[in-house]
């Protein structure tokens, strides 16, 4: 997998350095007249090169957080530091410049567009992160490295094909190359085997296994599920707002 990302720093390197931090964060939700507080003062360090899990019940809070701590939604209070940067801070457009470059994501119910196929797909990250005329431009670069990435997630043989005609992991699959076609600094995983059968599941972390072990890629992943947790090199138990060690 040498060209699916770039050359990981020393694992000395990725292991002490701090490259995302959330701290008293607070997030409130209203249901009807009553509120809901799902995250209540949750703090979170993340070392570069990570492979983190966040286990909780169904409405726990742990995609919220995920959103969060990537730029995807705002809290109501507390800090999220990237690269030593509040990104809890930055607006709309802000928050956008630095999410697209920087972060990676995958989602359970993959997020593909049917009417595009499989590579049309994996560019999709690169599309927005472009303007229109840049993006022609560079158009052979870029679907150079989509066909790259996808090839290398053993997706060759299905490069002209649209969504309805992939399985549940091979969807999964393209919607990882989307998600690693800037070279994200930080991969977020939201339930990425939820959606699917117990061995295309394991298939599927094994992608993130190997893109963790061997590129050195920062991985924050939420699941419900404890067996799919024991793969991440650390896992956090959100409960009640706050994040804790699980119980063995």
């Amino acid at each position: 997998m040498s060209q699916v990302v770039s050359q990981p720093p020393p694992v000395a390197a990725r292991s002490e350095r701090t490259i995302l931090r959330a701290q008293g964060v607070r997030k409130t939700f209203r249901m009807g007249d009553s509120t809901v507080q799902v995250l209540k003062n949750a703090d979170l360090s993340i070392r570069a090169g990570e492979f983190l899990a966040m286990e909780g019940r169904s409405g726990s809070g742990t995609s919220t957080l995920l959103h969060i701590m990537g730029a995807l939604d705002a809290a109501d209070g507390g800090s999220i530091e990237y690269e030593g940067r509040d990104i809890a801070q930055l607006e709309g457009e802000e928050r956008s410049k630095l999410r697209n470059p920087q972060f990676g994501f995958v989602f359970q119910f993959y997020h593909l567009l049917p009417e595009l196929n499989v590579v049309e797909n994996a560019e999709l990250t690169a599309m927005i992160e472009h303007s229109w005329f840049s993006f022609r431009a560079n158009k052979r670069a870029i679907q150079q490295r989509a066909v790259d990435i996808l090839k290398q997630l053993g997706m060759d043989h299905r490069l002209k094909h649209r969504p309805n005609q992939l399985s549940g992991g091979e969807r999964q699959r393209v919607a990882i190359a989307r998600a690693l076609m800037n070279e994200p600094k930080v991969l977020f995983a939201d339930e990425p085997t939820g959606n699917l059968d117990a061995e295309t599941g394991k298939q599927i972390m094994a992608v993130l296994e190997t893109l963790h072990r061997e590129r050195g890629q920062t991985i924050v992943m939420v699941t419900h599920d404890r067996s799919v947790a024991k793969k991440a090199d650390r896992v956090l138990v959100l409960k009640d707002g706050k994040l804790e060690k699980p119980q063995e």
